[in-house]
């Protein structure tokens, strides 16, 4: 077959899978629906970076100008809204149990009288650990409060004594601590996470519709004149159907990226370059994948079950929820199994430190290496085509 007559036939494929792709909602959804919903829909729910004024339950069993002091500063954090007085832990817990605050700062009776007379009382603060965010933003700003407390009460102690201020500070905090956040100094958890989390939505969208595409051929048996079309090679056939979906897809990963670093002004180190090129590495690397799904198991409902488990695992094994270093060594082999982990690796050096790309080089390589996969099991693929006989 020669160069001219092979893309003839592609051309025939192409134009036969975009009448599939227009008329099929499945296609649809998968390639425009769903993503473009995500895309509102995360970015909206994470537009102000951070949860603020989240409630919490104070109970104040000192009624001191100081106990009144710290629940005023408590309450300027702009995470922590004081929403309920409590008269008990009682009345706190039940608010906290109902979920209606998500934490009780507890300060007890006697609290200004012992603090100013050097006994040293706790301040008790619970926080419900169910919300993780929540829970954690709120203990940080309870923390920070009672530090300060001990911090205020010992600068009064010290100043009746007769110290200088330069004094009590060197014995209030000896080592002064300089802290820089590296790639998110806001702490943004849309930077955090819709970076992850949206391509690795869209790649779940390219291996069901790369699947859903190949195993319904087989399903309606049509898969011996899609074949025949492509003059009986699976590298003409596979192109010619799937182009389409590369170029869709594609324009949506752009979009994605448009909206991140364009109209977000998420961090963008390195320039445009390194993640368009990263985000079309994905794209052909999760249709690479999806056809060695659908290869090895050439049935539509059972290559859409590997794929949903396959592109749910990636969201917890790529590293950016739990560090991989920390996973079983096991775990650790298998993460470079998944085109999310290289993508994620890619977009921490490029989008967040601006490293050169000659020290991301081998996650590039290893998006391409996944075009291997198709080759491995073409022609399992082909008699799959060629010889099955779908059994509802």
């Amino acid at each position: 077959m020669t160069l001219k007559e092979g893309l003839h036939a592609i051309e025939a494929i192409f134009k036969r899978e975009l009448h599939l792709l227009t008329k099929t909602p499945t296609f649809m959804i998968c390639i425009f629906g769903a993503p473009l919903i995500c895309l509102i829909f995360f970015l909206s729910l994470m537009k102000g970076g951070l949860p603020k004024d989240m409630p919490i339950a104070v109970v104040d069993l000192d009624k001191s100008a100081l106990s009144r002091n710290l629940t005023r500063q408590l309450d300027a954090f702009e995470q922590t809204r004081v929403a309920f007085n409590a008269n008990s832990f009682y009345e706190a817990r039940k608010e906290l149990q109902k979920g209606n605050v998500y934490a009780i700062f507890f300060i007890p009776q006697d609290f200004g009288k012992d603090a100013s007379l050097g006994k040293q009382p706790h301040l008790s603060f619970y926080t419900n650990a169910s919300y993780l965010v929540a829970a954690s933003l709120l203990f940080r700003d309870m923390k920070t409060i009672s530090v300060l407390a001990g911090a205020s009460v010992g600068l009064q102690t010290g100043r009746a004594k007769g110290y200088t201020d330069d004094q009590i500070t060197a014995a209030l905090q000896p080592i002064k601590v300089d802290t820089h956040a590296i790639g998110n100094p806001w702490m943004n958890y849309s930077v955090y996470l819709n970076n992850t989390i949206l391509p690795g939505i869209l790649q779940v969208m390219i291996f069901f519709s790369t699947v859903f595409a190949i195993g319904s051929e087989i399903k309606y048996g049509s898969s011996r004149e899609w074949l025949k079309m492509g003059k009986g090679s699976m590298l003409i056939s596979l192109l010619g159907k799937l182009l389409p979906q590369t170029i869709a897809f594609t324009a949506v990963a752009f979009l994605f990226a448009a909206f991140l670093y364009g109209y977000n002004s998420f961090p963008l180190n390195s320039g445009w370059g390194p993640m368009l090129l990263a985000l079309f590495l994905l794209v052909i690397a999760a249709q690479a994948v999806g056809i060695f799904m659908i290869s090895v198991l050439p049935t539509l409902r059972l290559g859409l079950s590997f794929a949903c488990l396959f592109g749910m695992v990636s969201f917890s094994i790529v590293g950016f929820s739990f560090p991989v270093a920390g996973m079983n060594p096991v775990l650790q082999s298998l993460a470079d199994l998944f085109p999310l982990r290289h993508y994620f690796l890619i977009y921490v050096d490029q989008a967040l430190n601006g490293r050169a790309m000659i020290y991301t080089w081998s996650e590039y390589i290893w998006l391409l290496g996944f075009l291997i996969l198709p080759l491995l099991v073409r022609k399992n693929l082909k008699n799959a085509l060629l010889y099955i006989k779908y059994i509802p």
